[in-house]
């Protein structure tokens, strides 16, 4: 990825071997921050794939996975790898022991710390927010976005004329998406559209959108519909999550 790229769509990060409470709670909790947060549990996979994604961040879990002179040559190698060697790493890790913070914080020198699980959740995200912050995770964009495109069960159902009609979404993020539709609505620019129906595979999300514009590509005209302030923190909290799914889900065969 260009530098340009990178400052716009900002980087992959990737858990390695997530314990359960990496997996239900600190992924769950970066995703909400509109992190864009993926799971591996192949390192051999994994050191593979990140050969597409050079400027990702990796955060490997310590105490699974590889016995502790593993870890340490694995990320070795990483480091030393010139295909992986701007891949930025961490260490996550339930043993608070001084020598192992100053083996990978003061010998072999991951940039992107040694962090403690503690059962303080909340602590722990701060930590890694700041981490993230640190190495411009996100680049510019603020929210993360899913390329629905392909899917036909992504799909929205729009109230119009008494009757509903219904779009392929393109694309979503908590902010709005973009959709179109097989015949088209002429639906005019900051028209107020109360009562979508969002369907994200098997989710059903009602909501408010305003549509912001429209535009052409080819001989099909897309939307762009934006959520209105009216719209529920719980829908935005579930959008995210599909959104974190569905990456996932498009990730999963490289690292398999």
């Amino acid at each position: 990825m260009s530098e340009n790229n990178l400052n716009i769509l900002g980087r992959k990060i990737f858990f390695l071997h997530p314990s359960s409470f990496i997996q239900n709670q600190i992924i769950n909790e970066l995703t909400q921050e509109e992190f864009e947060v993926y799971t591996a549990k192949n390192e051999a996979k994994l050191k593979q794939t990140l050969r597409n994604y050079p400027d990702a961040v990796v955060f490997v879990n310590h105490n699974e996975g590889l016995k502790p002179a593993g870890w340490e040559e694995w990320i070795i190698g990483m480091m030393a790898d010139p295909e992986t060697s701007k891949v930025d790493i961490g260490v996550l890790t339930a043993s608070d022991s001084v020598n192992l913070r100053k083996k990978y914080t003061e010998q072999i020198r991951v940039r992107c710390g040694f962090t403690v699980l503690k059962s303080d959740l909340q602590l722990v995200c701060r930590t890694l927010v700041a981490i993230l912050e640190n190495v411009n995770a996100k680049g510019r964009r603020k929210y993360l976005r899913a390329v629905t495109d392909k899917e036909v069960n992504i799909t929205v159902n729009i109230p119009l004329n008494g009757t509903f009609i219904n779009g392929i979404i393109k694309d979503i993020s908590t902010v709005g998406f973009s959709c179109t539709f097989a015949e088209d609505p002429d639906i005019a620019k900051n028209s107020l559209i109360p009562d979508l129906q969002i369907r994200l595979a098997t989710q059903l999300i009602k909501a408010e959108g305003i549509v912001f514009g429209s535009r052409m590509e080819g001989e099909q005209k897309v939307y762009v519909i934006l959520l209105s302030q009216k719209t529920s923190p719980d829908v935005r909290t579930r959008i995210r999550k599909f959104i974190q799914f569905f990456l996932q889900a498009r990730m999963d065969p490289e690292l398999k």
